[in-house]
């Protein structure tokens, strides 16, 4: 189930350094990605066309990648512009390459159609580039189906046992009913939980003299990107006094390697006012404990899933349902297919 004429993030732009060969798998595929020396971005088919050996094997020459197995030499465009050997380089020689581009730190291929790629598809996924927000930036490998950590990130019922400890710390964030809308490409999940302690992640880099008014608001748009305002403030403020209280945005998102595995890209900002590096690195460090917790209870619902069994639907679902079947209703469309509804 996946939709191919989209961006997915393959990398943060660091990731990327200026000489070095890339390389990382998406939907099945393993995609080299380079600089050329001017700066411009490159993403082709890891595997050279003649022994398919991985090009990341090779070395760069120029802006041209040399395959480390027979030799052949591959253009910025993927045609093979030299054959150790060969008078006349066959026009068949040649490599896969992917439109590719650098958005806010987050490096996206696209993995369909090359005359679709539409820039303004890409996500507002602003605070990982703007000054009035800090981040540090990470990464988590799950040797599960993405469809099972979108569905955890559309649920924050969740919030409050599997992360008791760390970003929950109260059974109300279950027991508040969200509200879902639509929104281009995806939904928008709002939950406000009112009058409740601080999370313990909260008060690791915070310190509060009272309960709080809690909120979440994200989109979650295709093909598995979350972008979320939360935070709250001391019960008993006015609304939009935020003195004492806690203000974020994340931005995180999916990407399938396999079947079986995914790339999970995360980052939680906060306001640049709060100019301390030990807050960022707090919330960070907090972050990588709670979706270590997440990643354990994954692992382990995918290992006892029953595929002959069906999961009980229930009204904490409502998001995720409505998000696999604009999934499904977008992948029918790619694939021609009459779309229900």
């Amino acid at each position: 189930m996946w939709v191919r004429n989209c961006w997915y993030v393959i990398a943060w732009d660091h990731e990327i350094s200026a000489n070095a060969l890339f390389t990382r798998t998406v939907l099945n595929e393993p995609i080299l990605v380079y600089r050329t020396e001017a700066g411009e971005l490159v993403a082709m088919q890891d595997r050279c066309c003649h022994r398919h050996a991985p090009l990341s094997r090779g070395r760069r020459e120029g802006d041209c990648v040399r395959c480390g197995y027979h030799g052949l030499k591959f253009a910025p465009d993927g045609a093979c512009v030299e054959a150790p050997g060969l008078a006349n380089i066959p026009v068949k020689a040649r490599v896969r390459t992917y439109p590719v581009v650098s958005h806010n730190k987050w490096v996206f291929v696209w993995m369909g159609e090359p005359a679709l790629a539409d820039p303004a598809l890409l996500p507002d996924n602003f605070s990982c580039d703007h000054p009035d927000w800090r981040h540090k930036p990470g990464y988590v490998h799950y040797d599960t189906p993405y469809l099972l950590v979108c569905d955890n990130l559309l649920d924050f019922s969740h919030l409050s046992y599997v992360h008791e400890g760390t970003l929950g710390g109260s059974t109300a964030i279950a027991q508040a009913v969200p509200k879902i809308e639509k929104v281009p490409r995806g939904i928008r999940v709002t939950r406000h939980v009112p009058d409740v302690p601080p999370s313990p992640f909260w008060k690791s880099f915070q310190s509060f003299d009272r309960n709080v008014d809690r909120y979440f608001i994200y989109d979650f748009v295709l093909p598995g990107t979350l972008l979320m305002k939360s935070g709250g403030a001391p019960v008993g403020q006015a609304e939009g006094d935020l003195r004492g209280g806690v203000q974020l945005h994340s931005c995180q998102t999916l990407t399938p390697e396999t079947e079986t595995s995914t790339h999970y890209f995360f980052q939680q900002s906060h306001r640049s006012s709060v100019a301390d590096p030990a807050v960022t690195e707090t919330i960070y460090r907090g972050l990588v404990t709670a979706f270590e917790e997440d990643r354990e209870m994954i692992t382990a619902q995918y290992r006892n899933i029953d595929a002959e069994a069906q999961m009980l639907p229930l009204g904490m679902d409502a998001a995720l349902v409505q998000y696999r079947r604009l999934l499904q209703q977008e992948i029918e469309r790619e694939r021609g297919m009459p779309v229900a509804g």
